[in-house]
């Protein structure tokens, strides 16, 4: 799909105004009210799935751009991928380019919380009630239970299927669980619980 107008023009202002080339912007539509994205530096591009928010959407491809404006990692260190420095930008461009601070804060929290955190840290006006509600709202959910469902018991591999499986409680082991408990000397037990 053809990306809006608006998209081009916005992703041309923003690379202009940053003095970088701008990407290649993909765009399709998705069935949901949000939407999504991602950048792929290396290869050029910002990809959004544009959900029916239009609002969101502004926001999701400013999210991407931003992405896109901040320094790229330097070999052999650990890049940070939603800090203080890609935040700063982030709610920046949100800002310069039309988006109420409100809006910006529902909006990008709704999928990374800790942007509260960062927005605090960084004096977006709205950042401090936004976070107390978000905790006020979490103190307020009711704790799980906790219940046992298998008790300990000693691991004993199979296959079944494809997958291998704890013989007594048929819970799939996987990935670096499967490897220690292959490498084990000594015998490896598990509990299985759920909450509820």
């Amino acid at each position: 799909m053809t990306p809006p107008d608006w998209a081009h023009q916005l992703v041309m202002t923003v690379c202009t105004d940053a003095g970088t080339r701008p990407p290649m912007l993909a765009w399709r539509r998705r069935n949901a009210l949000a939407s999504t994205g991602v950048t792929r530096r290396h290869e050029g591009m910002i990809a959004v799935r544009a959900g029916h928010d239009e609002l969101d959407q502004r926001l999701t491809l400013l999210h991407e751009l931003a992405h896109w404006l901040a320094p790229a990692p330097r070999r052999g260190r650990r890049a940070v991928h939603h800090g203080r420095e890609f935040y700063e930008m982030a709610f920046e461009l949100y800002r310069h380019h039309g988006l109420a601070d409100a809006d910006s804060l529902r909006l990008e929290s709704t999928r990374y919380r800790s942007s509260l955190r960062h927005a605090v840290a960084l004096g977006v006006p709205g950042a401090v009630g936004a976070l107390a509600a978000h905790r006020s709202s979490i103190r307020a959910r009711p704790r799980r239970q906790w219940r046992v469902l298998v008790p300990e018991h000693r691991v004993h591999l199979e296959r079944e299927g494809r997958w291998t499986v704890c013989a007594t409680c048929r819970q799939k082991v996987v990935g670096i669980n499967l490897a220690c408990i292959r490498r084990s000397r000594r015998p490896v037990r598990h509990v299985l619980m759920a909450a509820s």
